[in-house]
């Protein structure tokens, strides 16, 4: 088996992307911040594999993952 970078973003988007929902459904705000990590590998591999609908999809991904960040970080209560 030949080991590609779309292989390792997948492998990546799976393991923090898991994690990243488990840690929000916990109510963690860290789990916003491991799903912003995962976002990279989401926009290679659908831009490698020519997943236009999903490449579109991860901008707003990305974009709720900030706002989360925003509302568990930042704004005062």
């Amino acid at each position: 088996m030949t080991v590609t970078a779309d292989f390792i973003a997948q492998i990546v988007i799976f393991i923090f992307g898991t994690t990243s929902i488990l840690l929000i459904a916990r109510k963690n705000k860290w789990g916003f911040v491991v799903a912003l990590i995962a976002q990279p590998f989401w926009f290679y591999t659908t831009y490698v594999n020519h997943q236009w609908g999903a490449f579109i999809v991860s901008f707003i991904y990305t974009a709720s993952w900030i706002y989360g960040l925003y509302e568990w970080f930042w704004r005062k209560k």
